[in-house]
């Protein structure tokens, strides 16, 4: 018998690269998806990557009454990702109460959803928001947790909050949180990749989008921070890397490895790279130059994030292993296959 996963989101971006590596991994897969960020065509993709299709439905996990039935149904899963949430920086500072609705209320249907059908496991996707402006670097899991610039990283951090005060209740809830630094990169079929709707948020889509003519430049928000070019640094990791830790913590559940009932990894690289770090190897991976413009600074912007990633290396036995240019070239490709339709 396989192990039954439930995946919340999980047509979304990150969601759809961690339900290849559970099918690839021998999980049989139930994906729970409203379909607002993401679309139904993304399961045949995950068909034609893996040659399964994962079961499918469409749940608005706002929903009580329906969260409780599908609950009831998959009673027999071993544990629940968390992927469902709007996750637009921008729009939630326009719309924050939209963002505490969604984020907060689908966490919260399903996990009294799961408690009740005696689903213990959790992994919940979360990010580095939590740290708000960071006192030291690299970011460790010791580093407290800030009040975050925007509603979306908010929500991040009181859904943790959530998560430890249902544990320390007496719950039976086994829970890993995953704290990410900035994914990107696709899927290496060029299958499945970002695909924002909209005009993007994050730097790779808009990136992409402005090489293939979507969009008509991108803009860089500041070029005066304290960095070695004067654009912003991130930890840039890979989605297929982030998407491995999410099996990895699973199984760490499943297997009862956990030293305790609620345990936060950072998922990064540790390396930071700069904006225009990210603007020129795109321009070496794919010979051509990108129109962009240097522009003011962007609120709550951080001058640079990066993690330490001892702890999963150490307790999770995970290592994010693709380099900036297979992150960046993967991107690319998925871009390219997207407007050529395939």
């Amino acid at each position: 018998m396989k192990n039954k996963i439930i995946v919340t989101g999980g047509c979304g971006y990150i969601g759809s690269h961690t339900v290849v590596e559970l099918i690839e991994n021998n999980y049989e897969v139930v994906i729970l998806d409203d379909l607002s960020n993401s679309t139904e065509d993304t399961l045949e993709r995950i068909l034609k990557i893996t040659g399964t299709k994962p079961t499918f439905v469409n749940i608005d996990l706002k929903d009580k009454t329906a969260t409780k039935a599908v609950f009831k149904k998959h009673n027999d899963a071993e544990a629940v990702i968390n992927f469902a949430a709007h996750k637009a920086v921008g729009e939630s500072v326009q719309k924050p109460l939209m963002y505490y609705k969604n984020n907060l209320y689908s966490l919260l249907n399903t996990l009294s959803s799961q408690l009740e059908n005696g689903i213990k496991g959790f992994i919940f996707s979360s990010s580095a928001t939590v740290y708000g402006t960071p006192e030291t670097l690299p970011i460790t899991e010791e580093n407290e947790t800030q009040r975050p610039f925007s509603p979306y990283g908010n929500t991040k951090k009181i859904a943790e909050e959530i998560i430890d005060d249902v544990i320390k209740s007496d719950s039976k809830l086994q829970s890993i949180s995953l704290r990410y630094f900035n994914p990107i990169g696709a899927h290496e079929s060029g299958l499945i990749g970002e695909l924002p709707s909209g005009v993007p948020n994050n730097l790779m889509p808009y990136i992409t989008q402005t090489a293939v003519g979507l969009r008509e430049k991108l803009m860089v928000y500041g070029n005066d921070y304290p960095t070695k070019d004067g654009t912003p640094i991130r930890d840039y990791i890979h989605v297929v890397d982030l998407a491995k830790a999410h099996v990895l913590a699973v199984k760490r559940i499943i297997d009862k490895k956990q030293e305790q009932p609620f345990e936060i990894f950072n998922l990064g690289t540790g390396n930071g790279f700069s904006v225009l770090d990210i603007i020129n190897t795109f321009e070496e991976v794919t010979n051509s130059k990108l129109n962009y413009e240097i522009t003011e600074r962007r609120a709550g912007d951080v001058p640079k994030l990066f993690a330490s990633t001892k702890l999963a290396k150490e307790k999770l036995g995970w290592t994010a292993n693709k380099n900036l240019h297979e992150m960046i070239s993967s991107s690319w490709k998925w871009e390219q296959k997207l407007r050529n339709n395939n």
